[in-house]
């Protein structure tokens, strides 16, 4: 008998009254303190029912986040809303803000959620941060008078860096940089430069932390989902996770239930993992409502234990339930029933091995 990990990815449904109590305060009619105990409410709702669930490892299911990728830069008032578009494969799209003036800094770090779901349970606790690359799409192509590009990297390494570190200092079991613009990259520049220049700005801040540290730094990749749809899920993985693996981090976590051709993602995988590097397998399609059985989640993963050392080896769900925020496409009892599946799946997978 093996043991094999399972991790959740991060963002999970909020329920219904709070999401009715968003739409109130974007109007006003709730107030800030009342918001916060709201907030505080569902993340604690939500961290019993992954407890309920068997789930090893907590997250705080990014109740209070207002999203994966902009929680960092929400409430600064030196961003215009016209930045970089993303296109999704069923013809909607989401906009980055753009930055109007140096210098930049974060004006929120995910600590802070850390140290609230923290109080709400005694099993580990991760938490996800965005990564440097995504957030250095918030420079204009046109540039900022007086502050440089070269001067916002800068900036950009060190606040990466301290997000990061800040999650750690809190007692974070591990830190998930959340790297779904890598497989985009590539989608829109298939020589591949852009995902290098990724890969190189996300290893200078993981450069900042010492080897042991960096052995609790892990990084999701995706095909981006978001109302039940993907920004690049026609780029072949091959094409991906030769330079994915290039990053200096210890952990990965990769979606892979909704692959097709799995097989040659498995022999990617062998073909390119370190000895000092985890993967972990999303065995739940965070798409399809379909609710995944246990025995399927276990067929998953032997199958994967034939290309990957177990050791080596661990499982979680495609991707966040709802990374932009969207609570609506998937059903947030939906999503804890995919999450004891993947638990149970895991379980017997390790049993068989």
């Amino acid at each position: 008998m093996s043991t094999i990990a399972t991790e959740p990815i991060g963002s999970i449904p909020r329920p219904a009254y709070l999401q009715k109590a968003m739409q109130a305060f974007d109007k006003g009619d709730i107030q800030a303190d009342e918001m916060s105990d709201l907030f505080e409410k569902a993340t604690k709702e939500t961290i019993e029912a992954l407890e309920a669930s068997g789930s090893p490892v907590i997250s705080d299911g990014e109740q209070s986040k207002p999203s994966f990728a902009t929680y960092p830069i929400h409430g600064l008032d030196n961003l215009s809303g016209d930045g970089v578009v993303i296109p999704f494969a069923d013809g909607h799209t989401r906009q980055l803000p753009k930055l109007t003036s140096g210098p930049f800094h974060y004006q929120n770090f995910a600590s802070e959620y850390l140290k609230t779901a923290k109080r709400f349970t005694k099993l580990p606790v991760k938490q996800a941060v965005i990564s440097a690359s995504a957030i250095s799409l918030l420079y204009p192509q046109e540039g900022i008078d007086g502050y440089s590009h070269e001067q916002f990297i800068a900036d950009l390494i060190r606040e990466a860096e301290a997000d990061i570190r800040r999650c750690l200092d809190a007692g974070a079991y591990n830190v998930q940089i959340d790297f779904t613009e890598a497989r985009l990259a590539l989608k829109l520049d298939p020589s591949k430069g852009m995902l290098s220049s990724f890969i190189d700005l996300n290893n200078q801040v993981l450069a900042r932390f010492t080897p042991e540290e960096r052995s609790q730094i892990g990084v999701h990749t995706c095909p981006g989902g978001d109302h039940d749809s993907t920004h690049s899920a026609d780029i072949p993985y091959s094409e991906l996770l030769p330079l994915l693996f290039k990053l200096n981090a210890g952990n990965f976590y990769l979606e892979y239930a909704a692959e097709k051709d799995k097989k040659s993602v498995l022999q990617s995988i062998k073909e390119h993992i370190s000895p000092n590097q985890r993967v972990f397998l999303g065995v739940t399609d965070v798409l399809n409502p379909r609710i995944e059985t246990p025995q399927e989640i276990c067929d998953l993963l032997v199958e994967a234990s034939e290309y990957i050392p177990v050791a080596q080896l661990g499982s979680t769900d495609d991707c966040g339930f709802s990374p932009f925020a969207d609570d609506i496409s998937t059903a947030r009892e939906i999503a804890f029933a995919k999450i004891k599946a993947r638990v149970d799946g895991t379980k017997l997978a390790g049993q068989k091995i």
